[in-house]
């Protein structure tokens, strides 16, 4: 069986060394500022399928990455939090990822989550693509940690 989950990015950067000092720094800024703001641990969001040797075929909309991609990836329990999702998730991913594998990031939607601002119809943030595959309405309204709060507890 497909094991799928929510992965809560919980965890800051790994310093890099003098030269990537300022991406460094304003990465951990934004993942401060999206804690603070949204009022838990969580300043990113994707959906990961588990593969073989421990790793994720991870879908998410990335500041970083500048939109939605797909990216595989280890998600060490240090930095990431797994929520459990059902199996039928990761063929809704996927389907969502073929639709918008061309879209942009949201950081207008992103700041909308706390202060009201209307998202974009063609740019995705994290939080929202994931709630989206997840097939939730109003999907733009979520926050990492809104939407892990409510997945968290569900049996599937």
């Amino acid at each position: 069986m497909t094991r799928v989950y929510l992965a809560c990015y919980k965890g800051g950067r790994d310093w890099k060394g003098w030269k990537q000092a300022w991406p460094y720094l304003k990465a951990r800024a934004a993942d401060r500022l999206i804690r603070l703001f949204t009022r838990g641990p969580y300043s990113h969001c994707e959906i990961a399928v588990a593969e073989r040797g421990g790793r994720y075929r991870c879908y998410s909309s990335s500041v970083r990455d500048g939109g939605v991609r797909l990216k595989t990836m280890p998600l060490p329990s240090e930095k990431w939090d797994l929520i459990p999702l059902p199996p039928e998730t990761a063929a809704a991913a996927a389907a969502l990822y073929e639709q918008t594998k061309a879209a942009g990031y949201d950081w207008r939607g992103a700041l909308g989550t706390v202060l009201g601002l209307r998202q974009s119809r063609t740019r995705w943030f994290c939080s929202e693509w994931c709630a989206r595959a997840l097939r939730l309405s109003e999907a733009w309204t979520y926050s990492p940690n809104c939407l892990a709060a409510l997945m968290r507890g569900r049996d599937f």
